[in-house]
Formats: structure tokens, C-alpha cells, sequence
């Protein structure tokens, strides 16, 4: 478990921050959406607050014109809990089959605030792309 489960701070911020790259290319789905719920029940939400912490995300995701305060929380994780968090974006991305220049633009600029080598970034990409289309 990544956050304790009683403190959905956490949850929000890396919630929001999926949520963003959902909506980057304007088609915020409701297939996004259940697949950030499967990641953050996978990370330690609790299932109970799932709803609460996705309306929360929503709230900040609008609110912000920075993405810096959501990367901290991911920043902060091992390196197999960064890489889970960068195969659900790609997820994301790819879950209505292709990844316009938005959502690769900002998969690139995560990369870097992230610390995630580009090789890394680039067979994720390619791994999640497989089998997505």
C-alpha cells in the first residue's frame, strides 16, 4: 500500500493528476475514468471513498493551471509505483486508440518532472500501445 488509507490527500493529488491527462484531449471518457478507479484501489483507496476522491481530483484538476503539485505525490513513490502510474496515463491515452500531440506533449514533460528515463517512457508507450490497438 502506497498511502495510508484514512488520508486521501494523496489519492486526490495523483487522482487529479491522471484525470488531467484524461481530459487533455477534450474526450474525458467514462472508460478513463474506471480505469483510474482500478489504479487507485490497486494503490490502496479505499473502495468506499473511491467516488469522494474522484469528485475531489475533479475539483483541483479544474482549479489548477499547474500540474507540479499533483507530480510531487508521484515523484515522492519507488521507482515500480512511478512506472505503474506512467502505464495507467499511457493507458489512458490509449484507451480510445491513439495518442494525439497533447497527451504525448505531456507525457514528456512528465518524464521529466518524474525522473522517468526516456528509453523507460518509450517501452511503456510502446507496451501499452500494443495492446491497446
Amino acid at each position: 500500500m502506497l498511502f495510508q488509507k484514512n488520508n486521501n490527500d494523496n489519492f486526490i493529488k495523483v487522482a487529479a493528476l491522471l484525470i488531467h491527462a484524461a481530459k487533455i484531449d477534450e474526450d474525458y471518457s467514462i472508460a478513463e475514468e474506471d480505469i483510474i478507479k482500478d489504479l487507485l484501489i490497486k494503490i490502496g483507496a479505499d473502495k468506499k471513498n473511491i467516488e469522494d476522491i474522484i469528485k475531489e481530483s475533479k475539483k483541483i484538476e479544474e482549479n489548477s493551471n499547474q500540474i507540479l503539485d499533483f507530480t510531487k505525490e508521484v515523484k515522492n513513490m519507488n521507482e515500480n509505483n512511478k512506472i505503474e502510474i506512467i502505464e495507467t496515463l499511457w493507458k489512458i491515452i490509449y484507451s480510445n486508440k491513439n495518442a494525439d500531440i497533447y497527451e504525448t506533449g505531456l507525457m514528456r514533460r512528465l518524464a521529466g518532472l518524474l525522473y522517468i528515463d526516456s528509453k523507460i517512457m518509450g517501452d511503456i508507450k510502446e507496451k501499452i500501445r500494443k495492446q491497446n490497438t
